[in-house]
C-alpha cells in the first residue's frame, strides 16, 4: 500500500509516477480527499476524547466542593454522543481509504526507467554465448514428445488445457532442479521452508494479491472459524505470499536482518487475460514448480539484497550452462507490487529468442505496509523492505535444458551437476 501521507504532501510527483502503472490522476484525487478527511476526522475523535478525560476527572474535585455535578454530567454525555458520531464516520472514512488505497500500485523507484511497455525495457547485460547448432533445433514441446518426458493429451483429460504431465526422466528432472535449486540457494545463505499452498485472503491482501488479482488466483474453499467468521482460501501463485506472511503483524529486531528464505512450491494461476498466448508447451501453464527466493531487509538493505538475489539466480542458470540475459523493466512494465524490477531471460534455441525465467523485484515498504510487517531499531519501530524473486521458475528450466541440450538425433544431453540428483 503506499504511503497516503507523501500522497498528500507530495502530490503531483506521486502522480507523475503513477501515471506511468495507468493510475489516473482522478482516482489519486479521490484517495487524497479521502486521506485528509481521515486526518481530520481523527484529530477531532482525539480532541473529543481529550475533553472527555479532563472532564471526567473533575468529578472527584466537584464533590469534594460540594458543587453540582449534573451540569458536568450534561457535558460528558454530549460530548460522548459527539465521539459516537465521529468514531462512525471515521470508521466509515477508514473502511473506503482502504478499499481504494489496495487497488493503488507501488510507485516505481528512482533506479526504474522511464516507459510504457515491455518494448521500453533495458537489457543490462548477457551472461553465457548461445550454442551455435549445426542444425536447426526443435522446440521444446516437440522435443518432449519424442522423448516422452511430458505428456499434454493426459494433462488435458486429467483437467483442461495448459496442464501436463512430466514422465520417466521428464518427472526425474523436474525433481532434480528443485533439489539442485535449493540447495545451491542455501549455500546462499537462504533458510529452506516449506509452506502451505493454500492461503487465506488476509495474507494475499499482504502482498498484494488481492483485491486486484482476484480473477487470477484458483479459490477453493470458504471456511468458517470458531467464531463463525467466513473465510476465503485461495491456491497460492507464487510462494513469495506465504514466505512473505510469515512475518505479518511482526516487529523485528533490527539485528535480525535480513532475513532470507526460499521455498519450493507448486503455484496455480488462472492465467485470466493471457488468451492465445503460449497456447502450446509448458511456458504458461495453470500449475507449474517453482523456487522462490525471498528477503525482508533494513531498508538501507534492500537494493544490495537485490543484487544478492539476481547473482543468485544467476549462478544457478550459470552452473547449468544456460545462456541468460538481465532486463531492467520500466515503470509502464512493473507489476503491481514493485517498485523495482530486473527480469533474468534465458536462451530458448528453438524459439530463438529470451524468454523470462525470473524476476527479482523490490517492493520497497509497500509490501510491510499493507501486512504491518515492521522492525524495531534504537527503540523505535518503522517498516522493512521486502524482496522476492523466482530462482526459479522449474518448469521454463527444464525447458530450456531441453532447448539448449538437444542434439542432432532429437535425444537430450543431461547437464553435468545434475548427473548426482539423478
Amino acid at each position: 500500500m503506499i504511503d497516503t501521507k507523501a500522497l498528500i504532501n507530495d502530490f503531483d510527483r506521486v502522480s507523475e509516477l503513477l501515471c506511468i502503472k495507468k493510475v489516473s490522476e482522478d482516482t489519486l484525487k479521490a484517495l487524497k480527499d479521502l486521506a485528509i478527511a481521515y486526518k481530520s476526522s481523527k484529530q477531532e475523535l482525539e480532541s473529543l476524547q481529550a475533553f472527555q478525560n479532563k472532564t471526567s476527572k473533575l468529578f472527584g474535585e466537584y464533590k469534594r466542593e460540594g458543587r453540582d455535578i449534573n451540569e458536568l454530567k450534561a457535558s460528558l454525555d454530549s460530548n460522548k454522543a459527539q465521539m459516537a458520531e465521529v468514531e462512525s464516520k471515521l470508521k466509515a472514512i477508514e473502511t473506503e481509504l482502504e478499499n481504494l488505497a489496495y487497488t493503488i500500485p507501488n510507485l516505481p523507484d528512482s533506479a526504474t526507467p522511464m516507459g510504457e511497455d515491455e518494448s521500453d525495457n533495458i537489457e543490462l547485460k548477457k551472461v553465457l554465448e548461445p550454442r551455435i547448432f549445426d542444425f536447426i533445433p526443435k522446440e521444446h514441446w516437440e522435443l518432449g514428445v519424442d522423448n516422452g518426458w511430458i505428456d499434454f493429451e493426459s494433462g488435458v483429460k486429467l483437467a483442461k488445457s495448459r496442464f501436463s504431465v512430466l514422465r520417466g526422466m521428464g518427472a526425474k528432472l523436474n525433481r532434480a532442479l528443485i533439489n539442485f535449486m535449493l540447495d545451491y540457494n542455501e549455500r546462499q545463505g537462504f533458510e529452506s521452508v516449506v509452506t502451505p499452498v493454500i492461503a487465506n485472503a488476509r495474507t494475499l491482501f499482504g502482498t498484494g494479491q488481492l483485491p486486484k488479482f482476484e480473477n487470477d488466483m484458483f479459490k477453493v474453499d470458504s471456511h468458517f472459524d470458531e467464531e463463525g467468521s467466513e473465510h476465503d482460501l485461495y491456491l497460492i501463485s507464487t510462494s513469495e505470499i506465504t514466505l512473505t506472511n510469515l512475518y505479518q503483524d511482526s516487529i523485528i529486531p533490527s539485528e535480525n536482518l535480513p532475513i532470507m528464505l526460499t521455498s519450493h512450491t507448486p503455484c496455480f494461476r488462472k492465467e485470466a487475460g493471457s488468451a492465445g498466448r503460449d497456447t502450446r508447451g509448458m511456458i504458461r501453464q495453470h500449475q507449474f514448480d517453482k523456487v522462490e527466493l525471498v528477503a525482508i531487509t533494513h531498508p538501507s538493505q534492500s537494493e544490495s539484497m537485490q543484487e544478492k538475489m539476481l547473482k543468485t539466480a544467476s549462478g544457478i542458470l550459470s552452473e547449468l550452462g544456460l545462456p541468460h540475459r538481465f532486463m531492467q523493466l520500466c515503470g509502464g512494465d512493473l507489476g503491481f507490487s514493485a517498485s523495482n524490477t530486473i527480469d533474468i531471460e534465458v536462451w530458448l534455441p528453438g524459439q530463438n529468442c529470451y524468454r523470462e525465467i525470473s524476476s527479482i523485484s523490490n517492493t520497497r515498504d509497500f509490501q510491510a505496509r499493507r501486512a504491518k510487517i515492521r522492525y524495531k531499531e534504537n527503540g523505535k519501530n518503522a517498516l522493512v523492505h521486502t524482496l522476492n524473486g523466482s530462482s526459479l521458475a522449474v518448469g521454463r528450466t527444464l525447458i530450456a535444458i531441453m532447448e539448449n541440450y538437444q542434439r542432432a538425433d532429437g535425444s537430450i544431453e543431461i547437464p553435468k551437476v545434475l548427473e548426482k540428483y539423478l
